[in-house]
């Protein structure tokens, strides 16, 4: 009774610990009938914050409720361990900086530093989803590092290549200069930021037409330097343009309006006719004539460095001209778009077909080769000011007279995922899973899938299909599942190897870890040639470890494979919004190349944790409450629940309010323990432990029980269909209308005598409250299960709920009519209680009638009459023939009537229920329980309260509501004020 309700958590967590409730929970269920969860693993590399919170709520909720419809459920946690969030946290320890300083440290000093790190914040995280009363098995956890789990991986390459779904190849792609790796385009997606960048519009002097310039806008000057070409519309429409400045006021001639001097022509240029306003807004000019872009092509121009003109390149003699390409549009810009194949998906496709020179100036670091200048050993996105390097682009070019405008703007650049740092597009060879040859298949599979929110199976999920892309997997790399791919180092022949066991009998050489400094040493001799086998230094893409999850965490198929064959799809897999474009996709991808099956057949996507003022939460901000301080001040059930009936749960933002937490531990769980509170001082410890079903002829038994049903209904259906938030939000309601109608207007009966229509009563009472918490705690379990814990021992289970089997609805249980009747009842109450409030008459003091114009059992007219505290309840028909004074109140087709007269009898009656009240208050104040019997001695001037204690009557009324044993005048201590009367009392055990 003492204990704090996060106290009482504690307890039932420690009785879980002792009992092993959830390994029962998992192997009391057949094996045959197993529900299988994918739980995407996180990595220990952070502190766990409300973001994994929500998704742990899930992957709890979920899996208790479909162990309760008797399904065994195992649930393994797992880790990510490889990738460049450990490599960077590595990195900064050892201050190294880059792929350079990392060889010359050592790859396998650099690796054993990684793996040290992969669990740094493991007990962190066992303890806080421990205490979130999570059930997952933390000791038996899967690591994507593990040799099992990465020959897994191995397999599911081979495989791929068995099919021809791999191939390496070159394509310009995102690389992280900080990393220096390619990125995937799932990979890209998640780090775009706004940023204020530099855009330029550059003169490109025509070889044959000196003075005449094509303009060309870009919004990376830096790219220009590895300019090649021009690009036009064939059949977009270009204008010529002269530009003119207007003469010197002493230099005029003779001129009428409008006309134009010769002599301030500036220059001729060539612009998209459609953008000829727009580029040359604010300035003079003129158009001389209109051409196609096909009349353009195959014009050569002067390039803007001459870095390259005398140096030997392939293709040079289709160096720096005028070419056609589809892509080009008058969307922005000149209608003129600079070409370099080196950094551009278009732009290097467009100089595959035309035969164009590759210039790449810089490295894979983001910095530009020597032989470039000035330029040289310049970053081309320095972190700090992304834009200097582009400032040195644009002083060269107005110092060069070939700068037409320079902007700044603003616009969503990609940055690293992982290091921040800003990406840049980059022609580079890759090794590739060839999606485009799998997206009919992966579309038509992706029907069967159920999402919750329903908009992302054809929004943003379906969407991300339709544009998917060839899958960059390699990655140049050191802490990573290396790629099974060994290359001759003279004929080039390649080996790929779907397992240790093919490596070791190819090699003869023994195989206990794959780990890229370990299996770099396997060199063995080609059998085609005299020369050696060697793996090629690349590691796989760590989001192609993360599709593989569901054969690596088994180790299939190398073991458990009739259980997985069996278990294939999962039925149910949870992560955030945004893994749409990355866990989600890559399991599909992945499932539909090896089985053409989807790899879930459920799944719920939750929005993002911000903080209260809508902000990203943030550490340095201090701008959220800590997870644990919360938990231990509310308890976990009271932030479960928030959580659950939340936005978040279906892919919506949720600004986290503490005080959304404290609403459901005062809203709920505290009016459940008041619930228990209430069953264990009045109903008796020795009611039958189950009750099947509850046979009562009070309306309000019939009407809770009618509730309950429709309760169990809700949650089933919505649980059924993967919508946590319709499942858990009618809990509070019902809890709320069992304790302030169904507990409030039967706890009379719990406390009647003991005579036999009474002791009927309290008994059914009684086994109705009994039923109705046990069903309640079954239906809480999945959402609230520390409080459904608690609950099912308080009414005198001696083993665990979550060992239980989900409730039926029972439809034979649910009156309509009474549900319907309790309406009318309810509504009339609230009316009349408005009709009191209005005459200013408080509900402790008794008035004589009330009407209703419905038509009602005489039971519930008692209810109404209880409720608002008037001596009877009549019939609209009945109150019209009352000679009284009344009001009335009416809302859609109910119609009330409250008489207001007040008879001395009933002032009377009106101060015994507020002395009733006050004395009660002491009672309370002094520690009495029910069985204390006290004497009350009392002295009072009050004219009314005198009459009240000369009253035989009302005194035994007030001996029974107050549990006195006698009451006595004399001289009392306490002063009470009683609608201003006075009252002196005094309690005596």
């Amino acid at each position: 009774m003492n204990k704090s309700f996060p106290q009482i958590e504690e307890e039932i967590i420690k009785f879980w610990d002792k009992d092993k409730t959830f390994a029962k929970s998992v192997n009391q269920r057949d094996e045959k009938n197993s529900y299988v969860f994918y739980d995407g693993p996180p990595f220990a590399t952070g502190l766990p914050h409300y973001g994994h919170l929500v998704g742990s709520v899930m992957k709890d909720i979920v899996p208790r409720y479909w162990t309760m419809k008797g399904k065994r459920v195992e649930r393994r946690w797992g880790w990510d361990c490889h990738g460049l969030p450990i490599e960077n946290i590595v990195e900064k320890e050892l201050k190294l900086n880059g792929r350079a300083e990392i060889e010359k440290y050592g790859v396998d000093k650099f690796n054993e530093a990684c793996h040290s790190k992969v669990g740094m914040y493991a007990k962190e995280w066992k303890k806080i989803i421990h205490r979130l009363a999570r059930w997952v098995d933390m000791d038996n956890d899967y690591k994507t590092m593990d040799i099992d789990f990465m020959e897994s991986a191995w397999w599911v390459f081979k495989s791929l290549w068995d099919k021809d779904l791999i191939y390496e190849g070159r394509k310009s792609m995102h690389i992280c200069p900080r990393c220096e790796t390619t990125l995937s385009n799932l990979e890209v997606s998640q780090g775009y930021k706004d940023v204020k960048d530099l855009s330029l519009t550059a003169k490109f002097e025509l070889e044959d037409e000196p003075g005449t310039f094509i303009l060309a806008w870009t919004t990376t000057p830096w790219t220009l330097i590895g300019n090649v070409a021009l690009a036009v519309g064939r059949n977009i429409e270009y204008s010529v343009v002269e530009r003119y400045e207007l003469l010197p006021k002493e230099d005029e001639k003779e001129r009428f309006e409008g006309a134009i001097i010769k002599e301030s022509v500036v220059e001729r240029f060539i612009v998209a006719a459609e953008l000829v306003e727009k580029v040359f807004e604010g300035k003079k000019y003129k158009v001389l004539e209109n051409i196609k872009g096909k009349k353009l092509v195959g014009k050569k121009y002067k390039p803007l460095f001459d870095f390259y003109l005398d140096k030997e390149s392939d293709n040079k003699e289709n160096f720096y001209q005028i070419v056609g390409a589809d892509f080009v549009s008058t969307d922005e810009g000149t209608g003129i778009v600079h070409i370099a194949p080196a950094f551009g998906e278009d732009d290097m496709l467009l100089g595959q077909k035309e035969k164009l020179p590759f210039i790449q100036h810089i490295g894979m670091d983001g910095i530009i080769l020597d032989g470039h200048g000035q330029f040289s050993g310049l970053r081309v996105k320095p972190e700090g000011d992304i834009q200097k390097t582009d400032v040195e682009i644009i002083k060269y070019l107005a110092g060069a007279g070939l700068l037409f405008e320079k902007k700044q703007y603003e616009h969503s650049y990609p940055h690293c995922w992982r290091c921040d740092s800003p990406l840049l597009n980059f022609a580079t060879s890759s090794w590739f899973v060839k999606v485009t040859a799998l997206k009919d298949e992966m579309l038509e599979l992706a029907k069967e899938i159920h999402w919750i929110p329903e908009h992302l199976k054809d929004g943003r999920f379906g969407q991300w299909l339709e544009g998917a892309h060839d899958w960059s997997i390699s990655r140049s790399r050191y802490w990573g599942n290396t790629m099974p791919v060994w290359k001759c180092d003279k004929c080039e022949e390649i080996l790929v190897f779907g397992s240790k066991d093919e490596l070791e009998k190819a090699s003869n050489k023994k195989v206990n870890d794959l780990h890229k400094h370990i299996v770099d040493k396997i060199v063995f001799n080609c059998k085609k040639c005299s020369g050696q086998m060697k793996r090629i230094p690349e590691v796989l893409d760590c989001w192609f470890e993360s599709g593989s999850m569901p054969y690596g965490q088994m180790h299939y198929p190398f073991a458990n494979q009739e259980k997985f064959e069996e278990n294939f799809p999962a039925e149910f897999i949870a992560e955030g919004v945004d893994q749409t474009r990355a866990w989600f996709y890559v399991l599909h991808v992945l499932s539909t190349a090896l089985f053409n099956k989807p790899a879930y057949k459920n799944v719920i996507a939750n929005g993002i944790v911000l903080a209260e003022d809508g902000q990203k939460m943030s550490k340095r901000k201090n701008n959220y409450p800590d997870p644990m301080i919360l938990i231990n001040k509310y308890g976990a059930d009271a932030l479960r629940y928030y959580l659950a009936t939340s936005p978040v749960m279906k892919a919506e933002d949720l600004c986290f309010s503490e005080k959304g937490v404290d609403e459901v531990y005062k809203k709920v769980i505290l009016i459940t323990q008041n619930i228990l509170n209430f069953y264990t001082t009045f109903v008796d410890g020795s009611i039958s432990k189950k009750i099947k079903t509850v046979h009562s002829e009070n309306v309000l038994d019939q009407w809770i029980v009618s509730k309950l049903n429709l309760l169990i209904q809700e949650a089933t259906n919505a649980l059924d269909d993967y919508d946590l938030p319709n499942a858990a939000k009618p809990i509070a309601d019902f809890v709320n209308e069992l304790s302030t109608w169904y507990l409030r207007r039967s706890r009379a009966r719990f406390k009647s005598e003991n005579k036999s229509e009474n002791k009927a009563e309290k008994s059914a009472a009684e086994q109705t409250l009994r039923f109705i918490l046990e069903k309640l705690a079954l239906v809480m379990a999945p959402f609230m299960p520390l409080l459904a814990e608690h609950i099912w021992q308080t009414i005198g289970n001696n083993n665990s709920v979550h060992l239980e089997n989900w409730p039926l609805f029972d439809d034979d249980a649910v009156d309509k009519r009474v549900l319907n009747d309790m309406d009318i009842t309810r509504k009339a109450v609230e009316l009349l209680l408005a009709l009191r409030d209005e005459a200013g008459i408080k509900v402790r003091q008794p008035l004589p009638v009330a009407s209703l114009n419905a038509m009602v059992n005489s039971k519930y007219l008692k209810i109404i009459a209880s409720e608002v505290n008037v001596k009877e309840v009549v019939f609209e028909e009945e109150m019209a023939e009352m000679k009284i004074e009344k009001k009335e109140k009416e809302d859609g087709e109910i119609k009330v009537q409250l008489g207001v007269e007040i008879s001395d009898e009933l002032r009377l009656e009106g101060l015994l229920r507020e002395l009733t009240r006050q004395i009660n208050s002491l009672r309370k104040e002094m520690g009495l329980t029910l069985n204390d019997r006290v004497k009350l001695i009392y002295s009072t001037n009050g004219q009314e309260l005198g009459k009240l204690f000369a009253d035989k009557s009302l005194v035994e009324k007030l001996k029974q509501a107050t549990l006195l044993s006698s009451v006595e005048s004399g001289e009392g201590e306490k002063e009470i004020k009683v609608n201003n009367e006075t009252v002196m009392v005094l309690l005596e055990k």
